[in-house]
């Protein structure tokens, strides 16, 4: 195993941040913080044509790296400072982690969260025993809210990203990463503000300045994407990756990332999904939108890092569980395995047994059925028949369909 300590350095003059505020960060994190798990997938990785190493920090307790650099941030804190309580605003993960941590450390904590900010997030940073307040469309409302109501309470705000202490405490991931995977040749990250990818490119750049580090944002959110490029993407928008849905990033994170990041991929809704899917079939894990980002920039442009060691951050795991069923539903219907076929049938006795009996003998499961007899422009002697099916892939789909049309039936996907 290569020591990496001796590996030429990668200028890091002039940042906020250092290699050593990153290694006292991992002490003093160190036994109140999991030191999650990074494990390579031979399904992912055969998958994506890579070798693939997941670092699953969805199995933190809180289900968020996000706690790493919230406790690094409060530990800093004088006796008088929390006594002073602190303040934070965030989209959820940051919510926990501060709520989780000050209630470890006995420091009265005051959460801001954006309307639209998933129930789960919200009830799980009030079990934390924060006092919550869900205010502004945006994050950006939300923390100029939290900004205007902690000073005048004399509280100390507690930026998710765009703080050193913070940055350093999320760079403890890159750290354990290439302590247990030092071979690795590309770390792909989530981008919301930045704190994540700032903490993991210093911390691993400093260690192996070959590394290429590739950063994901969604495509409704391409906010670092357009201050790197001096793009003008529009911000906008409900994305399954609400953590990473970050209209403008950090003063700091953006310096650290345009020195230190070699690219940024877009992924849009379907392949957010898709990774999220993909990870709950293969991985038996659960990783919000935010998390799967990073699969999902491999899984749309395999060709990127094709025959690369790849570490990828599944950075959180809170999702609402009627949404995991809505995403799952949906990467069905988009496999082929879950389909809704609509049939112009005579309204006579025994019609919708015979298509039934049809779609017995080719192998198709009936899920749902309805009848629609008066909202349709069918003669009043026929009905529309809609019925949702299921069918073991996109192929056995058309083979349904031709056995329907040869049965003399019109029947279409919709």
């Amino acid at each position: 195993m290569a020591d990496l300590s001796q590996t030429a350095s990668t200028d890091l003059a002039g940042f906020p941040v250092v290699p050593a505020d990153i290694h006292a960060a991992a002490d003093t994190i160190r036994g109140a913080v999991v030191e999650t798990p990074c494990g390579y997938s031979r399904t992912l990785s055969s998958i994506c044509g890579c070798d693939i190493w997941l670092k699953f920090e969805n199995l933190q307790f809180t289900s968020s790296f996000k706690e790493r650099g919230a406790l690094n941030r409060l530990t800093a804190l004088s006796a008088e400072e929390r006594a002073r309580g602190v303040i934070a605003m965030s989209a959820g993960n940051h919510a926990q982690g501060v709520a989780y941590h000050a209630k470890r450390l006995g420091i009265p904590a005051t959460i801001v969260m954006p309307v639209g900010t998933p129930m789960v997030k919200v009830e799980n940073t009030r079990h934390h025993g924060a006092e919550v307040v869900v205010t502004g469309a945006t994050l950006e409302e939300a923390a100029a809210f939290a900004r205007s109501h902690g000073e005048d309470r004399g509280m100390i705000f507690v930026h998710p990203y765009d703080d050193p202490l913070v940055i350093a405490g999320q760079g403890t991931v890159g750290l354990e990463m290439l302590k247990a995977v030092p071979e690795l040749d590309t770390l792909v990250v989530p981008i919301g503000g930045g704190g994540l990818i700032s903490g993991i490119a210093i911390a691993a750049k400093s260690r192996k300045p070959s590394l290429r580090i590739v950063g994901v944002e969604a495509w409704l959110y391409p906010s670092m994407y357009n201050a790197i490029h001096g793009s003008n993407l529009p911000a906008r928008g409900d994305t399954l990756a609400e953590g990473i849905a970050v209209k403008s990033p950090g003063k700091i994170t953006t310096e650290i990332v345009r020195r230190l990041v070699d690219d940024i991929a877009l992924v849009n809704e379907a392949e957010l999904e898709r990774a999220v899917a993909t990870l709950i079939s293969i991985e038996k894990t659960v990783v919000e939108g935010a998390g799967a980002a990073g699969l999902a920039a491999l899984m749309s442009d395999p060709t990127r890092f094709a025959g690369e060691k790849v570490g990828l951050i599944l950075s959180g795991g809170n999702i609402d569980t009627r949404l995991i069923a809505s995403v799952l539903t949906r990467e069905l219907a988009r496999e082929g395995r879950l389909t809704q076929l609509s049939l112009d049938i005579p309204d006579r006795p025994g019609q919708l047994a015979a298509v039934a009996a049809l779609l017995a003998e080719a192998g198709a499961n009936i899920i749902e059925v309805s009848h629609q007899r008066t909202f349709s422009d069918l003669p009043a002697k026929a009905t529309l028949l809609q019925l949702v099916i299921e069918t073991r892939d996109s192929a056995h789909l058309d083979e349904v369909m031709a056995r329907l049309s040869a049965s003399g039936l019109s029947a279409r996907c919709t």
